[in-house]
């Protein structure tokens, strides 16, 4: 094996939306989430001499190609192209969770891609680097409906601010102690609603709205859950019971964003979790489908995986460790992308996280 990535999915509590260029590049905008210990993994091979193909890759579909051209995976096609990869490879990604689940999966691989490649072919990107790099093949090379956090939470790990005001990213981990971060990890649960759906088509509606500006007022509201909810983790004394109310006002003003945010199967979910003694919750990503976070107490799991069932439910962690190297890797000769993607704003990305 030549190399091997991991990167964690991540969960947004609040600011979403607000990370859409269309917005923060007119309005201050800023997400708090953290990322967690469910992961994308990326590998990659080097080919023998018998095939008849250059490239293999195994994803959900199995393409086998002989030029980067022929590739339709376009994150893979892109990120090669831009690379400028000669060698011939076998490429194959596994996921914790399937596609379209709300949980940035699609920055997850993009991030994870972008380590794997760029350590093999040129030199390991610093975290703010990889989320960099990620924001331009996303969204000035595929044109991708996606916010930024995405590839900010999963390039950095941990539990995070993310500030964006024009051609400016912070990035600020929020000081929660050691006895907070354990009371929230013990709380964290993913509820899977059998439903996926492509982020970028999710994201259409909202940001239309944004265009228009028919959402300023819900993504203001949602911008203050963002400082409230920071304020609410700094301090001493618990704070799932509050950060639960928070979390049911975020999914109320969510649900205002754009048609199509929830279902009815989401509601119905939803409300049964609250009703078996879950304290909060929201639907993760763009809508219309996928994971359904929920703060629940150890002990009222067993009777809210009984009420929200068929429907599996997962317990979570946050993930500290950010996009990560797990295999040593034999670098090739290749030449580093002009720039890191400089044409991507904005450009500056500060980080007060040491890397």
């Amino acid at each position: 094996m030549l190399g091997l990535t991991r990167t964690p999915l991540r969960v947004s509590l609040f600011g979403g939306g607000t990370d859409y260029r269309p917005y923060f590049e007119r309005r201050p905008g800023a997400v708090v989430g953290f990322a967690i210990d469910r992961y994308i993994y990326v590998s990659a091979l080097k080919l023998n001499g018998w095939q008849d193909y250059n490239y293999r890759l195994a994803y959900s579909q199995l393409e086998t190609v002989r030029s980067i051209e022929d590739l339709e995976h376009p994150i893979v096609r892109e990120v090669l192209r831009l690379w400028r990869v000669g060698e011939r490879l076998d490429l194959s990604t596994q996921s914790d969770f399937p596609a379209g689940s709300g949980l940035g999966s699609s920055s997850a691989f993009t991030v994870g891609f972008v380590n794997l490649i760029s350590t093999l072919f040129g030199r390991a990107l610093s975290k703010a680097e990889l989320a960099r790099m990620a924001m331009h093949v996303e969204h000035d090379l595929l044109q991708e409906n996606v916010g930024v956090q995405d590839q900010l939470h999963t390039a950095f790990g941990g539990l995070n601010r993310f500030d964006f005001d024009g051609g400016d990213i912070r990035v600020t981990p929020v000081a929660a102690s050691p006895a907070t971060l354990a009371r929230l990890n013990s709380c964290l649960v993913l509820v899977h609603c059998g439903v996926v759906r492509r982020a970028s088509d999710a994201a259409a509606n909202q940001l239309d709205a944004i265009r228009r500006r028919q959402t300023d007022a819900e993504l203001a509201a949602l911008y203050d859950l963002v400082g409230a909810c920071v304020d609410l983790l700094e301090r001493p004394g618990d704070p799932i019971r509050e950060l639960g109310r928070l979390l049911r006002e975020g999914w109320a003003l969510k649900r205002r964003l754009a048609s199509g945010v929830t279902t009815s199967t989401v509601d119905e979910l939803y409300e049964r979790a609250l009703q078996a003694g879950a304290y909060g919750g929201k639907l993760c990503g763009a809508g219309g489908g996928g994971a359904v976070f929920l703060l629940v107490e150890p002990e009222r799991l067993a009777a809210v995986r009984e009420a929200v069932s068929p429907f599996p439910v997962v317990p979570v962690e946050i993930d500290v460790a950010g996009a990560v190297v797990m295999h040593p890797t034999r670098r090739m000769p290749a030449s580093l992308p002009h720039e890191l993607g400089a044409s991507f704003r904005p450009a500056n990305l500060t980080a007060a996280a040491a890397e």
